[in-house]
């Protein structure tokens, strides 16, 4: 076949704009942290009144974030120093998104629109006002917070039918060309859990926007990457973490982010979870054990380019659970069939601490909210089916 030189030139030029242009993928929707057959699941388990659904469904509609009333209060330019120092508008970015989360949530499990509708309005107030993100900490505040906005978005784009078009536009041009400039090349010297809570949000994004190419850039650092979250870095083969020497809530973190990414990849059909013959779960199970009250070994760690080295193991923070074994437990035990016995033994304490933390005070009411968000961890993963 002979080609002339008008044509040859079309053909390169629709070639350099393809490729400027993101790669399309096809994608499971809804697809991030949460499937239709998981949502399903939940929703059967609490019109049965079974437990442990059903109690965790009640404390998500009695909370503060699922009210009615919230009202969201957007920032044009927000600023997170170290350590939330100074603190403009990050707690508000914070705040807003878990709420949007959980009406979301509530939306999708209940069927109630009024959910729907407030979590539109609160993702659309930050859409239509946000024009920056700075200081020291803005790449971990996009990955922390911004995950839980994309959660929210992707349940009402792909199970309710009224979420605007100009409202889903202004979205994704807020990941595109606010979000992702900032975290795009992630952190590799911080420590690991900044790396790994811009993984679960780029690949949250991804998702979001149908971009295969964003999507695979967090996919493959994971899996490969030279920074402290990367899955090779972040933990050694006895499951130590890199921050198990730093404290035990940041460690904690470090490993939500991680499974967070994990549990994405997986209804997305990618398997991150197996990595490094399931380091992860390595990772979870030296956490727990050490913050359950049992001794664990450690070895004294560098990190990527040796800017941190922890020499002992730290017991600050420890026996704070975080909200994250469930999910984690059920992979590897249920999907897996494989043993976890302190993740378990984790999941359970969480789950056990749900009804009496409200009525507690002072130190212990403290420590409650640092669990608050166990329920959803118990409502979303608990014994749920390989799906």
């Amino acid at each position: 076949m002979n080609f002339n030189r008008n044509q040859i030139i079309t053909f390169f030029v629709l070639v350099s704009c393809f490729q400027l242009n993101p790669t399309w993928g096809e994608f499971v929707h809804p697809g991030i942290a949460h499937s239709k057959p998981s949502i399903e699941y939940a929703k059967e388990r609490i019109a049965a009144g079974q437990q442990p659904w059903l109690v965790s469904w009640e404390k998500l509609k009695d909370s503060e974030y699922s009210a009615l009333n919230w009202k969201p209060e957007p920032f044009a330019n927000v600023e997170r120093g170290p350590y939330n120092d100074p603190n403009i508008g990050s707690s508000e970015f914070t705040s807003d998104g878990r709420a949007a989360y959980c009406h979301a949530l509530c939306w999708a499990l209940s069927g109630e629109e009024a959910h729907a509708v407030k979590a539109a309005e609160i993702i659309d107030a930050w859409s239509k006002t946000l024009r920056s993100v700075g200081n020291h900490d803005a790449k971990l505040l996009i990955g922390m917070s911004g995950y839980r906005y994309c959660i929210a978005a992707e349940l009402l784009k792909h199970t309710w039918g009224k979420w605007s078009k100009e409202g889903q536009a202004r979205f994704e041009s807020m990941l595109r060309n606010i979000w992702y400039p900032i975290i795009e090349d992630f952190y590799p010297s911080a420590n690991g859990n900044w790396d790994a809570s811009m993984l679960q949000v780029m690949m949250a994004m991804g998702i979001f926007l149908d971009d295969q190419g964003m999507f695979d850039r967090a996919k493959n650092y994971f899996l490969n990457g030279q920074g402290n979250g990367a899955i090779g870095n972040y933990f050694m083969e006895s499951g130590q973490c890199q921050e198990s020497g730093r404290d035990q809530s940041h460690t904690q973190m470090g490993l939500e982010f991680l499974a967070n990414t994990c549990e994405t990849a997986w209804i997305q059909g990618v398997d991150l979870y197996g990595a490094q013959e399931n380091r992860l779960l390595k990772g979870f199970e030296y956490t727990a054990k050490y913050n359950l009250g049992f001794d664990v070994p450690y070895v004294p760690y560098k990190s990527f380019e040796g800017r941190y080295h922890y020499m002992q193991i730290s017991s600050d923070s420890r026996g704070k659970l975080r909200a994250m074994y469930e999910r984690v437990y059920n992979h590897y035990h249920n999907r897996q069939g494989l043993d976890a016995p302190f993740t378990k033994q984790a999941a359970l304490e969480l789950r056990s601490d749900q009804p009496v933390r409200q009525h507690q005070r002072g130190r212990e009411r403290g420590r409650r909210r640092r669990q608050s968000s166990s329920h959803l961890d118990t409502l979303m993963y608990a014994k749920l089916p390989a799906i």
